[in-house]
C-alpha cells in the first residue's frame, strides 16, 4: 500500500526513527531522512536503499523551524511530493525536578514539542493545498501519565498530545482530508538510555516492560493507512493511560515508591563524563537498538489483538457456536 508513496522521518538516524524507516523501505516507500547527525542518516538512507526504494538525506535540527523547513523542500526536490510525515524525534533529560536546569527544560521543549510542531507545520503547508496527507506523532504512554526522573520528556510529551487534538479539531472543522494520528508507545530498546542526559549514578533504562523499536516500527506504519485519532502500542501503554483515568493518586503514590530504582540498571555510570545527545549528537551509529535486547519483547501480544480485531471475533465467535452447539447435545 506505500509503494511509491513518499514519507519524511524526522529522529531518522536512531532508535525508532530509524527501525521506521527500515520497515518503510521494506513496504515499498520513498523516505525522506531528518536528523542532526549526517554519518547516521547516510547509513540509514544506504538501508533503505539496499531494500530497493529511494531514500533523501535531509539534516537538520527540528528545533530550527526554518531549517526543517529546508529540509522538506530538499526531500520534495528529489523524491516529490510529501504524502506522509513522521515526527518520531526526541531527547530528554533523567533527572529529578530540582536537579534540571532551565536551560536544559528549554531545549528538550525546543526538541520533543516545538520540534514536533515545526514538522506539522512543514507538512501542513504541503498537505492542505492538495487537501490529502498523512501525519503521524509518534506519542508515548507518558503523554498521559507523568514519571518521576522525567519531567522534561512527560511535559514535552503532554503539550504534544494536547497540540494534536487541537489540530485534530480545526482539521474536522475545515472538512480537511489530511489526517493526523498519535502512535502512544511503551518502554523501548532504543539508543535513547545509552545517550540521554542524565544526573544518575546508575544507567538509564527504559520502564519495564521492554519492547524493542520494531514494535514501535510496525504500530507507526500501521497508523499511515489506518489514521485512527490514537493508537496504544503494548500492554504497559493500555493500563497506564487507564490507570491515570482511573486511580491517578493511586498511581503518584506507586510511582514515587517504585520507579526512580526502576529505571536504572546495576551498571555504573559518570554522568558527567558520558556523552549525550542533548544539544549535538554524539558519535558513533547504534542504530536502532540500545542495549537491552536481553529482556526486550519482539512482539506485543496487545498489538497483535488491536490489528487483528476481525479475526479475533471469528475465533470467539466459532469457539461460543462450539460451546453451544455441545450444550444442546
Amino acid at each position: 500500500m506505500l509503494n511509491g508513496k513518499v514519507v519524511v522521518v524526522t529522529g531518522a538516524s536512531a532508535g525508532v526513527g530509524r527501525a521506521t524507516v527500515r520497515e518503510l523501505a521494506r513496504q515499498g516507500a520513498a523516505v525522506g531522512l531528518i536528523a542532526r547527525d549526517r554519518g547516521r542518516l547516510d547509513a540509514a538512507a544506504a538501508e533503505a536503499r539496499a531494500a530497493g526504494v529511494r531514500a533523501c538525506v535531509a539534516p537538520a535540527d527540528i528545533s530550527d523551524a526554518d531549517a526543517l523547513e529546508r529540509a522538506a523542500a530538499t526531500i520534495e526536490a528529489e523524491l516529490g511530493p510529501i504524502d506522509v510525515w513522521v515526527n518520531a524525534a526526541m531527547t530528554a533529560v533523567l533527572a529529578e525536578v530540582s536537579d534540571t536546569t532551565p536551560e536544559e527544560f528549554k531545549r528538550v521543549t525546543e526538541v520533543v514539542y516545538l520540534g514536533s510542531v515545526h514538522g506539522v507545520q512543514c507538512a501542513l503547508r504541503r498537505m492542505l493545498p492538495r487537501n490529502e496527507g498523512v501525519i503521524v506523532q509518534v506519542g508515548s504512554a507518558l503523554s498521559r501519565r507523568g514519571i518521576p526522573l522525567q519531567a522534561t520528556y512527560c511535559a514535552a510529551k503532554h503539550a504534544v498530545k494536547g497540540f494534536c487534538d487541537s489540530l485534530r479539531a480545526e482539521l474536522i472543522h475545515h472538512d480537511s482530508n489530511v489526517k493526523v494520528t498519535l502512535v502512544q508507545l511503551p518502554g523501548l530498546n532504543t539508543p535513547q538510555f545509552g545517550w540521554v542526559r542524565t544526573r544518575l549514578e546508575h544507567h538509564p533504562q527504559p520502564v519495564a516492560p521492554i519492547y524493542q523499536p520494531e514494535v514501535a516500527a510496525r504500530a507507526v506504519v500501521h497508523a499511515i493507512s489506518h489514521p485512527k485519532r490514537e493508537h496504544w502500542v503494548g500492554g504497559s501503554t493500555v493500563y497506564t493511560i487507564l490507570g491515570e483515568k482511573l486511580i491517578s493518586g493511586a498511581m503518584d503514590r506507586f510511582l514515587g515508591r517504585t520507579n526512580e530504582d526502576g529505571q536504572q540498571t546495576d551498571i555504573p555510570i559518570d554522568p558527567a563524563e558520558r556523552d549525550d545527545n542533548l544539544f549535538s549528537p554524539p558519535p558513533g551509529d547504534p542504530g536502532a537498538h540500545g542495549i537491552f535486547d536481553a529482556d526486550a519483547h519482539d512482539r506485543s501480544p496487545q498489538w497483535w489483538l488491536n490489528t487483528h480485531r476481525p479475526l479475533v471475533a471469528a475465533g470467539v465467535g466459532g469457539i461460543v457456536a462450539v460451546a453451544v452447539a455441545a450444550a444442546r447435545r
